[in-house]
């Protein structure tokens, strides 16, 4: 089992998709597939073929390529059991109980409803990579289209809890945005400070801003800090529960 091959993919506007290819065997995956024209390029260039597909939650961005490379390449495709009825071309249903792996590799299934009721964090525990949707993004989280405040915070929390060196791959390129609003909510965070002026050069060379990892949006991530006293005071909430301030952040967020 060699290592995994990891390329980031942006297609449509703002998202990203990834292929995972592991060279001993030749399988390869993709994560999220929001254009199948984007994903068949990317494959084609590299030689690699798609054998399995993996799906964070049923939004269209997420899932409009999946036919299409369903039928080109007869790839599997795994997803959200609570969001079959949303995604009909799942031939593989999971939960956070499910057992699951890629070309050796072992994943856990992370229940992470916020976003959509059915959302799922794909984690690869040995390789140290998780894959958070719209669930997390870099210096944000995803809106609250059909979970509740509380909920969201909850599945934020799941993610939070991995190793501070998990690499997270997030399905947009929003962190500059998210950057200048997480300045509004902390500005006094030396660390963020010094993440937005990086993330600032990285977009002007027009390169992505992902991976990130879990200890920098710990350190970073407003969506990820009601906890600070800082926060909870410029928002008006100190000593509130953490789900509450992260309820204000992400409605201040909407508003911005």
């Amino acid at each position: 089992m060699g290592a995994l091959q990891i390329v980031l993919l942006p297609c449509l506007a703002d998202n990203y998709c990834v292929i995972l290819h592991e060279p001993d065997s030749g399988e390869t995956a993709v994560i999220d597939a929001p254009s199948a024209a984007a994903v068949k390029a990317a494959l084609s260039e590299r030689g690699w073929r798609l054998n399995q597909i993996f799906v964070t939650h049923h939004h269209t961005d997420h899932t409009g390529g999946i036919d299409e490379l369903k039928a080109f390449y007869g790839a599997s495709v795994t997803g959200p059991e609570a969001e079959a009825e949303r995604i009909p071309s799942l031939t593989k249903l999971v939960t956070a109980k499910s057992e699951l792996s890629f070309a050796g590799h072992p994943i856990e299934v992370l229940e992470t409803p916020g976003h959509t009721l059915g959302h799922v964090t794909y984690y690869f525990p040995n390789d140290g990579i998780a894959f958070t949707g719209d669930t997390l993004f870099s210096l944000g989280c995803g809106k609250i289209f059909e979970g509740d405040p509380e909920m969201m915070w909850g599945s934020l929390s799941k993610i939070a809890a991995l190793p501070d060196d998990t690499q997270i791959y997030c399905g947009h390129e929003y962190t500059l945005n998210n950057a200048r609003f997480a300045l509004t909510i902390e500005p006094e965070n030396d660390a963020l400070k010094k993440r937005v002026a990086e993330v600032e050069t990285l977009r002007a060379a027009g390169r992505p801003t992902l991976p990130t990892t879990v200890g920098l949006e710990k350190a970073t991530n407003p969506f990820l800090r009601p906890q600070s006293r800082s926060i909870q005071a410029r928002i008006g909430m100190l000593g509130a529960p953490e789900w509450e301030v992260f309820a204000r952040i992400r409605q201040l967020k909407n508003k911005a």
